[in-house]
């Protein structure tokens, strides 16, 4: 079970439509085969439950996610997308966060690196063996040259206008009006 913590929230976006309820399938069926028909490379799409941490998971605390990742670049590995779809009473929560997550041993040599007189002793080792990003880890996590943030704002802004079109298909099969919605995430990259 994938956990997912608020300091791994870099950007999101969110609405709700209103007499939606249980229309989450139809978010995340249509998101997904309109992703499929950008004939984008290299991105995975998988359906989880997520929690926002261990001991909520442990006791239920989880909801279901379309997991989208961009697997050609790989300074692009820690960066996914959860789309969420849930029911808020007669209407659907829909939304969808930007987490930068790296993996547990990145963590570790990332804490061992913030050691001064080990950072020195350990850099050249961890750029050897490939973890040249881990040198960016302590600085926040998203510094990214210019051809991966082009990368990431493009994947990112694909998942979203995938989603915003199942928004909008959903919005006018109960005869509302799509144009209403604010477009524009709220974080890092500002994507509309």
């Amino acid at each position: 079970m994938p956990i997912v913590r608020k300091e791994q929230k870099v950007d999101n976006w969110s609405v709700l439509i209103r007499g939606a309820q249980g229309k989450a399938g139809n978010i995340f069926g249509n998101t997904g085969n309109f992703i499929d028909q950008t004939n984008v490379p290299d991105v995975k799409i998988e359906k989880m439950a997520i929690a926002p941490g261990l001991v909520r998971g442990l006791f239920g605390g989880k909801r279901d996610f379309l997991v989208i990742s961009e697997t050609g670049n790989s300074n692009l590995a820690p960066y996914q997308m959860f789309i969420g779809a849930r029911d808020y009473g007669d209407n659907l929560d829909v939304s969808w966060y930007l987490t930068y997550r790296i993996g547990y041993g990145e963590k570790a040599w990332a804490s061992l690196l913030k050691i001064p007189i080990l950072n020195i002793l350990l850099l050249p080792f961890a750029l050897m063996r490939g973890f040249g990003r881990l040198a960016k880890v302590k600085k926040v996590g998203f510094e990214l040259d210019l051809f991966d943030e082009q990368d990431l704002r493009a994947y990112a802004t694909n998942v979203h206008h995938c989603l915003l079109q199942a928004v909008d298909k959903l919005m006018l099969e109960l005869n509302q009006d799509p144009s209403k919605i604010d477009r524009k995430s709220r974080g890092f990259l500002g994507i509309s």
